[in-house]
């Protein structure tokens, strides 16, 4: 008899079996594995995460944070030093402020935030299980199948023991004849919960307590592929990773990563670059008027903000000049214009076949279907608009042509001829840094990559950008709320598809980790990040027997680099770098197995690598005014294009209404060319405007440094769509 996956009820004749759920997901039978792992992750950290809000808003009414705990600290250490024998309430209590009271009050929140706290959120996690969640888990098992090396065998023993007794009625403890196998996660605060002492005075274990105790254990071991699901994609064995061809390619793999084969070389490199810039900052500090170093409970680096630089005022007459020339610019307009200039389109109305469709009319459904998506309004209300083309025309079109790998291959397109139509006068030389950022989107929540976002306050998905200096985007992502931004910046400046050479990416706080600048120094580009807390920050030192060589950086110094884990493991960490250069698998996939839950020994290699290089790049941007203001101003171009958004991608409140991945991909991959093309038309014209002599003087250095082309002042992306391909606007170049 087959049952239901989800309500455990008999199935009928005809009606959905476990993998026919999954179809409703949007996936297919051989998909199966990676959408109920996913499942999986997502409830379990959702039993956690409502069971520790419950306790917390039962606690917080009658929590009372006690602040300056060092300074009562010490005031009882104090006292009681200097009056050893006398009496607990005529020394320690008027000792501290508030007294007895405040001691009470430190005791309750000890109380309220310790062991007492957790073991209650487990209570809580406990009976939710127990009583709503626990039917799909149980069921995801017979879905299944995990895998793994010996070093996790007993969470996948636990799990077949919990299989075996998941319709064990009410009994509340396994049988005595049974093997419990041991694994991490029946530690801590969750062993007074799973074992006890039966009516014989037998250790028993609780099996509701022990089941949800694997779960979470398990979800932690998936997430950082320690243990995998057999027959998934996404969540495969991490070996496979790897590209297979690696031994047999050695010295070719190195050469494309520029790396040297002896890992001492590699080595040296690394330490002495750490050390000069060690150095350079120690004799520096003195003369350095915004950077103090020194010992203080807040961290030990004390960095003086950047003051806020004048606004350009000859940037405001240049864009109203372009305003003045060319009025008010439908955005429909500025597209046709890029198409026709660039001939981006060329790739997609070259494969007509025997359609029955000239290329000249699949050029205007397609301008009309990329403006439908990338402004969000759709194609029914584009439809709608002056040009003899139907909604059923477009999304035949739609469907027939315009794909994800189409639409990139057009924003490539549109990048590379930007690049190519600038004036070095006028834009300087080529850039080779990007900066990249996520902008939060909300989006329909009745599919598995709408998450919440703490930082956001809100349900949807993020948009992960890669913008260069002159704000021009090179690539972009359509990733969930707990994705990975570090593997969404590598993934983006390795595998960004345009004629540019990123040898340098900012970022802020969120985009970078020890982690992001191990695989950055391996693959070659520098990661330049705008830390947010600073003053926290460690350095490294380079190596044993140096405690006395940077004396005015000593407050920020901690131990040496392990250079014996990075010489043992060098040769791993280029296997998984080459494995991110040739795409064996998505960078997130790949990089999953270095988070801090792993036990992998290329993982804490890698850290000291990161670390090693983050002391560099440290090191080097407290020294260095001009480098902060570099990475701050290319992190204001990231932000000028996320505000753009909001003006372009107007229609549906600015949401994703849809619960399909592939229509919020194509969202954001025609979103993409719309600014594109914005960019390139605001390039040739003030390329046009700065032609006339009279402005050609006029600019003053500041302008000249902040001009960009990401301005829509004059830009009409609202009103009824007109599409007119002979109707061209007036540019000389």
């Amino acid at each position: 008899m087959r049952v239901d996956l989800w309500t455990d009820r008999p199935l009928l004749p005809g009606s959905r079996a476990p993998v026919d759920h999954l179809r409703v997901l949007g996936v297919s039978p051989s998909g199966a594995a990676t959408t109920g792992k996913a499942s999986l992750i997502a409830t379990v950290h959702r039993i956690g995460a409502r069971a520790e809000r419950k306790v917390t808003e039962e606690l917080v009414n009658a929590f009372k944070r006690v602040t300056g705990k060092e300074n009562i600290l010490f005031s009882i250490a104090d006292a009681a030093l200097a009056h050893p024998d006398e009496a607990v309430r005529e020394v320690v209590f008027p000792a501290v402020s508030g007294g007895e009271q405040t001691l009470r009050e430190l005791v309750h929140e000890y109380k309220t935030k310790g062991p007492v706290y957790q073991r209650t959120v487990r209570t809580t996690l406990r009976a939710s299980y127990t009583n709503h969640y626990r039917r799909g888990l149980i069921r995801l098992l017979d879905v299944l199948e995990f895998r793994s090396s010996n070093t996790h065998r007993p969470v996948l023993d636990a799990l077949e023991l919990i299989g075996r007794h998941a319709v064990s009625g009410n009994r509340s403890y396994y049988p005595t004849d049974e093997t419990v196998p041991l694994h991490a996660g029946l530690g801590g605060d969750w062993e007074p919960l799973v074992w006890r002492a039966d009516t014989r005075g037998r250790r028993r274990a609780v099996r509701m307590a022990y089941e949800i105790a694997t779960f979470q254990v398990l979800r932690e071991r998936l997430r950082c592929k320690d243990i995998w699901v057999a027959g998934a994609a996404r969540w495969r064995n991490p070996d496979a990773d790897l590209p297979a061809d690696f031994d047999l390619h050695r010295v070719e793999h190195y050469r494309e990563l520029r790396k040297p084969l002896d890992p001492t070389a590699f080595i040296d490199e690394v330490r002495d670059e750490l050390t000069d810039e060690l150095d350079g900052l120690d004799e520096a500090l003195p003369g350095l008027g915004w950077l103090e170093v020194a010992e203080r409970a807040s961290g030990a680096i004390r960095l003086t903000p950047l003051d806020a630089v004048p606004e350009p005022t000859g940037l405001r007459r240049l864009k109203a000049e372009v305003a003045r020339r060319w009025g008010a610019v439908p955005l429909v307009d500025m597209l046709k214009e890029t198409v026709l200039r660039t001939g981006c389109l060329t790739s997609v109305t070259g494969r007509t076949g025997r359609t029955g469709i000239s290329p000249e009319v699949l050029a205007e459904r397609l301008v009309l279907a990329i403006y439908g998506y990338g402004t969000n309004t759709g194609l029914r209300a584009v439809a709608a608009g002056r040009h003899p083309h139907s909604e059923e025309d477009l999304r035949y079109v739609r469907r027939r042509y315009l794909n994800l790998d189409a639409a990139r291959e057009i924003a490539v397109a549109i990048a590379d001829a930007t690049f190519r139509a600038r004036r070095e006068a006028i834009w300087g030389g080529g850039s080779t840094t990007v900066a990249s950022d996520s902008t939060h989107v909300a989006a329909l929540d009745q599919n598995l990559l709408t998450q919440w976002h703490s930082r956001y306050g809100g349900r949807g998905v993020l948009i992960y950008w890669h913008v260069e200096r002159d704000s021009m985007a090179v690539h972009s992502q359509l990733i969930s709320c707990t994705a990975s931004e570090v593997a969404a910046m590598v993934e983006g400046a390795v595998r960004h598809g345009t004629t540019m050479q990123v040898e340098g990416n900012y970022v802020d706080s969120h985009g970078q980790s020890e982690i992001g600048f191990g695989v950055t120094r391996l693959l070659g580009f520098e990661l330049l990040p705008r830390i947010k807390q600073i003053n926290r920050v460690r350095l490294y030192r380079a190596g044993p027997g140096q405690t006395e060589r940077h004396p005015r950086l000593a407050p920020a110094m901690t131990r040496p680099i392990r250079w014996d884990l990075v010489a043992q493991q060098y040769d791993q960490m280029i296997k998984y770098a080459t494995a991110i250069r040739t795409g064996t698998a998505s960078t997130e996939a790949i990089l999953r197995r270095f988070t801090r839950a792993a036990s992998h020994p290329t993982y804490q290699a890698m850290l000291e690598l990161g670390r090693a290089q983050k002391t560099i790049f440290v090191a080097r941007y407290l020294r260095s005014r001009e480098l902060q203001r570099e990475i701050n101003a290319g992190l204001n171009v990231v932000e000028s294009w996320n505000r753009a958004n909001s003006v372009i991608a107007y229609g549906k409140g600015g949401g994703l209404a849809t619960n399909r991945r592939d229509e919020q991909e194509m969202i954001v991959a025609c979103l993409r060319i719309l600014q594109a093309a914005l960019v390139y038309v605001n390039t040739l014209m003030l390329q046009d405007v700065l032609d006339d002599p009279d402005w050609a003087n006029t600019l003053s250095p500041a302008d000249r440094r902040g001009l960009s082309p990401l301005f829509w002042t004059h830009v009409l992306p609202y009103g009824q769509v007109h599409l007119d391909m002979t109707a061209r606007l007036r540019l000389r170049t």
